[in-house]
């Protein structure tokens, strides 16, 4: 089957799609032929080498944690999925490899009929990362939120995440994103000089949790949120330990189905919601662009230009 993969860091043109084994479905897992996947701006970094001193990988490394596809395989110990289902999920943490015809997931739902494949291809990542951290900030009802980078693609989810909470969220972007983010239901402002006052304009009664999606800027969301407590980055900042600000890592579930499909009980609770939410028609999954799975470099191209609006996906 093909596969996305690179074997040394470097920039885009290293992408490479290559022939390889497929895998198949183990205990408490299920495989499925990829209509899409998502691409992670983790492994876009991973692969440039800005991470190479904080995740040490094995060449060649196979890309992508989450993917939707038809169930094609079902593993000893798995109920409630069958051969043919529409699911999306992630892969465990050391298979990876979704960004492929194939796509052993260790966690899954059922793809919602209001999605299309694509969006359903770049759900799993974004809605656990972002139910992780909205978990963390005990974000709920009558809370303020602020989410620094809300126009990417686990920005886009925690805003529709927060907002079903029952929190009020104020996002940054640039200022083409602004009406976006308004239909988001969300507060848009600016990133940069000016950060912090023009947040405090917009809820002077103070923030209750910031979600830093973007990096870069963490002294002056500590400022907003008035506590290093009361803010999580998802971005790879060398300034996080320093200033006290928890750096959250990714968790793809475990090796064991479960409920919707998975161990882990954050993934379990992201996934379940996201499920419910998707039915009511109160979460979508903006796509910047969906690229064939043989275009997986220009892929990692737009990531990089950090102009995405949404999430990018590779469909097969």
């Amino acid at each position: 089957m093909r596969a996305v993969q690179f074997s040394e860091y470097g920039p885009a043109g290293v992408v490479r799609v290559a022939e390889v084994e497929e895998p198949h479905a183990g205990p408490g897992t299920i495989r499925v032929a990829v209509r899409a996947s998502g691409l992670s701006a983790g492994e876009v970094l991973i692969r440039s080498g800005g991470m190479r001193d904080v995740v040490p990988v094995t060449f060649p490394y196979r890309t992508g944690f989450d993917a939707a596809g038809v169930v094609d395989e079902v593993g000893a110990g798995v109920t409630g999925v069958g051969l043919g289902d529409e699911v999306f999920g992630m892969t465990a943490t050391a298979a990876r490899g979704a960004n492929a015809d194939h796509a052993v997931l260790a966690a899954w739902a059922p793809k919602p009929a209001g999605w299309s494949w694509e969006e359903a291809g770049g759900a799993a990542g974004s809605v656990e990362t972002a139910t992780r951290v909205l978990d963390r900030l005990a974000v709920g009802a009558g809370h303020t939120v602020l989410v620094q980078g809300a126009a990417g693609g686990v920005g886009t989810v925690a805003v529709q995440l927060a907002l079903a909470r029952g929190a009020t969220v104020i996002g940054t972007a640039g200022e083409r994103n602004h009406g976006f983010l308004r239909a988001l239901g969300c507060e848009p402002t600016t990133y940069g000089a000016g950060l912090v006052e023009r947040v405090r304009a917009l809820a002077p009664g103070g923030v209750d949790a910031v979600f830093d999606c973007a990096g870069g800027a963490l002294p002056d969301l500590v400022a907003v949120a008035g506590s290093p407590a009361r803010v999580v980055t998802i971005a790879p900042d060398r300034t996080a330990a320093a200033l006290g600000v928890h750096l959250s890592h990714g968790a793809p579930a475990g090796s064991t189905a479960a409920a919707v499909g998975a161990a882990d009980p954050l993934a379990v609770h992201g996934l379940g919601v996201a499920v419910e939410l998707a039915g009511q028609g109160r979460l979508r999954v903006p796509v910047a662009a969906a690229f064939p799975l043989a275009e997986a470099a220009a892929a990692h191209e737009l990531s990089e230009s950090r102009h995405a609006r949404g999430k990018i996906v590779l469909v097969n």
